[in-house]
């Protein structure tokens, strides 16, 4: 019986202070994707509104493991914009190729590492970096935009 007590004891304690302090004040925040539009570097042409690509030949290819990377391709109100979300989910460096019509565009080089602090989960992006292309960001909104030369 007092063998019960203590082991019943014990596990409380254990229990108790494998708790947190966050109470209501859990949180969590996806990590922020990354947008890019194709444009023509002369004319500033959204290269898929203008038909220079298709938006079915568009490869994106996380080099790091050679798999395929998920996207959304963004096409309403003719925005034509490449859309990648699956980065930062968790700690992890990636170097992302972007290939439309068998042409090499860019790539996205990322250091995300998932972190919490005070109860709140989030992604601190330690390096972001584009190489292989000539870009424009627009910090408001987060879009790149990507100059090609056709």
């Amino acid at each position: 019986m007092k063998k019960s007590i203590i082991i019943a004891l014990v596990t409380f304690v254990m229990i108790l202070q494998s708790c947190d302090d966050c109470g209501d004040k859990d949180c969590f925040t996806p990590p922020n994707g990354f947008s890019f539009e194709l444009v023509d570097k002369t004319t500033m042409e959204n290269l898929f509104t203008n038909e220079t690509f298709n938006s079915n030949e568009i490869s994106v290819i996380n080099l790091t493991d050679n798999s395929n990377l998920e996207f959304d391709f963004i096409d309403e109100n003719n925005l034509n914009l490449i859309q990648l979300n699956s980065i930062g989910w968790e700690t992890e460096k990636v170097d992302v190729l972007i290939n439309v019509s068998g042409i090499d565009i860019l790539n996205l080089i990322v250091d995300a590492e998932r972190t919490s602090e005070d109860c709140c989960e989030f992604t601190r992006y330690n390096d972001i970096s584009i190489e292989n292309a000539e870009f424009e960001l627009n910090e408001e909104n987060g879009l790149y935009t990507i100059l090609v030369t056709q």
